[in-house]
């Protein structure tokens, strides 16, 4: 009587079994509690995990009232956008971002360099940036909230505050009638 193929195959692999010698037995799990308690000391190719950084909150409204502005050292700053330089006065973004609580003096680490800033206009307009371009061991840009250009306050079609981002090629993120500036942890 001929054999079905699964009685063939079912053999085949009986005998391998038994050619090979007795089952192994698998040693037992190690105590992951014993493992966990004792410190071990990174090897060679490993690195110590770095301290965490402080948690910031999100969203972090930044305070640009004219009280909060008033506390911080005001700057002059040479800003070229559409052909015309101007000299403009205002405080410096990071500056403004420390002293409201949104951006650490210490370079950023960690889960901070995923927030961004969030820059609006009365009109709807509205800028980004990752908060790392703002800190000087990492992107090492500058941007100021300007209130004053070529010894005038701002017109109301510009202000009474503008964003001015000196180091970039175009002026596209230079916010006209800044009205928030927010942080805010990425989704």
């Amino acid at each position: 009587m001929p054999r079905s193929l699964t009685a063939v195959v079912l053999t085949l692999l009986l005998s391998a079994c038994a050619a090979t010698g007795p089952a192994r037995t698998q040693a037992p799990a190690p105590d992951v509690s014993t493992e966990a308690a004792t410190p071990t000391a990174p090897g060679p190719h490993q690195h110590a995990a770095p301290p965490q950084a402080p948690a910031l909150p999100s969203p972090v409204v930044v305070p640009i009232d004219d009280a909060s502005r008033a506390a911080l050292p005001r700057e002059t700053v040479t800003a070229t956008a559409h052909d015309e330089t101007q000299q403009c006065e205002g405080v410096a973004l990071a500056a403004l971002m420390q002293a409201g609580g949104a951006m650490p003096a210490e370079p950023l680490r960690g889960a901070q360099l995923g927030r961004y800033v969030q820059v609006d206009a009365r009109d709807g307009y509205r800028a980004v940036f990752a908060l790392a371009e703002f800190d000087p061991t990492l992107g090492g840009s500058t941007a100021f909230l300007v209130d004053r250009c070529d010894g005038q306050p701002l017109g109301d079609d510009v202000g009474p505050l503008r964003l001015v981002v000196p180091g970039e090629a175009r002026p596209t993120r230079w916010v006209r009638q800044v009205r928030a500036i927010t942080v805010i942890v990425a989704p």
